[in-house]
């Protein structure tokens, strides 16, 4: 049931501002990832570091996102949009005028808090706008955000801090979410939905949701799906741009044009055929969409491996086979969301998806780019060793930071290997739970 008083018009107006305040989220949320190369230079930090400002915005995201779930079912979710997007968008450019490393990385933490606010506000509101029938087209919208948002970060950022430095990329990033926040109290709140008072009476009878959920053996293998998943494209797309100046020789506006290409042009075929595949799949056999994502994950490892091999120098070969390889774990996104909704209890969906992304981005997103960068500095140092040089300043590591990054990136071949076993796993508990419930 939708609001019947919200016109076709000020729904599209509430949709569009919707997508446009997603596509700043993720712009905001991957700057670092695009200028994070000359603040590590200009802060003498190590990998671990840089992959640690990463991590502070994600600790914080995952944390606070389940308390704004439960506000944007008790107040005006506009008011929490515009109060959101405002805060995110300052911090942002604050960055910009940051003195210290640790100034940046307290900063990032309050962009992480804001940017907690937008999906649980913005998909409550775009479920009681429109009716059922449309709102996966609603939503697929709402989500085209994320490869805007990080193709845009990429590919402005660059630019701007390869012309007027670093510093700039965050204040003209910050700009456009302080206007954003105006619009969104423009928006007209439409009414709740009937649906949710009866999921609420619903809820109010179990016991222990959480428990409920955990006790499911698919979600569990869902969860980590998510966690691993998170881990291997935060941990690339944080260091993408980096790898790509250090390795390849390329500059800050070039490495993040490819970057873009990667992370924001290749990743639109993976979801729209990742929903058209894991639909036709389902028609298949019921655990068929899971069985989609584990061959498309299995596929995407040679196509890392040949990447992150390619000899310096050989972007053309990075972009294609990279490209290919985010494509298709791209395919993960709408297939598992969909599956999350198909095991779940109506009345437990938006707890389960509380519980899966908050593992998602806690042991994932957060841990992703401080892990590879531990470890990227470990094969730089070991890099220098093997040179003869035992000096372990941050001048005399920086010949030997692309092949030390280039050692630890491969570990995200493996963290596919993993996923690929997951979603087996998943699929194969589907498929008892489906026999399960046929034979009672």
């Amino acid at each position: 049931m939708t609001d019947a008083n919200t016109g076709s018009g000020a729904k599209w107006f509430v949709l569009i501002v919707l997508f446009l305040i997603n596509t700043v989220n993720f712009f905001d949320r991957l700057i670092i990832g695009a200028v994070g190369e000359p603040i590590r230079k200009e802060f003498a930090l190590s990998d671990t570091s840089l992959g640690l400002l990463s991590t502070a915005f994600t600790l914080l995201y995952a944390f606070v996102g389940i308390p704004f779930g439960r506000l944007a079912d008790r107040i005006s979710r506009k008011k929490i949009l515009a109060a959101g997007v405002f805060a995110w968008s300052l911090f942002t450019a604050a960055s910009g005028i940051a003195h210290t490393y640790w100034q940046i990385f307290l900063l990032r933490l309050g962009v992480g808090v804001g940017e907690a606010s937008c999906a649980p506000a913005a998909t409550s509101l775009i479920s009681d706008l429109f009716p059922a029938e449309k709102r996966a087209r609603a939503m697929s919208i709402f989500m085209l955000g994320l490869p805007v948002g990080i193709a845009l970060s990429f590919y402005v950022s660059g630019t701007v801090a390869r012309e007027y430095g670093w510093r700039y990329a965050f204040f003209v990033a910050g700009a456009p979410g302080l206007l954003l926040a105006l619009m969104a109290l423009f928006i007209r709140e439409p009414s709740r939905s009937s649906v949710a008072a009866r999921t609420t009476s619903a809820t109010a009878g179990i016991e222990s949701p959480y428990r409920t959920i955990l006790r499911n053996r698919v979600m569990i293998w869902l969860i980590l799906s998510g966690a691993v998943h998170n881990f291997s494209l935060y941990a690339l797309s944080s260091f993408m741009t980096p790898y790509l100046m250090r390795y390849h020789g390329l500059d800050i506006r070039d490495a993040n044009i490819i970057a873009m290409l990667v992370n924001g042009v290749f990743t639109l075929p993976g979801l729209i055929l990742g929903g058209i595949v894991g639909d036709l799949a389902k028609r298949w056999r019921t655990n068929g969409g899971l069985i989609i994502v584990a061959l498309a994950t299995l596929l995407s490892i040679p196509l890392f491996v040949t990447a992150i091999l390619a000899e310096a120098g050989s972007t053309s070969l990075f972009l294609v086979a990279m490209g290919g390889a985010f494509a298709l774990m791209y395919f993960y996104y709408s297939i598992t969301y969909a599956a999350i909704a198909d095991v779940t209890e109506p009345q437990l969906r938006g707890t389960a998806m509380s519980l899966y992304f908050m593992a998602m981005y806690l042991l994932g997103g957060a841990l992703g780019p401080y892990v590879v960068g531990m470890i990227s500095y470990h094969f730089t140092r070991n890099a220098a060793a093997l040179a003869g040089d035992t000096e372990t300043t941050a001048a005399a590591l920086e010949p030997f930071r692309g092949v030390g990054l280039q050692s630890a990136m491969l570990v995200i071949p493996v963290f596919c290997v993993l996923l690929t076993l997951i979603m087996l796993a998943a699929a194969a508990s589907q498929s008892r739970s489906q026999r399960s419930f046929e034979n009672k």
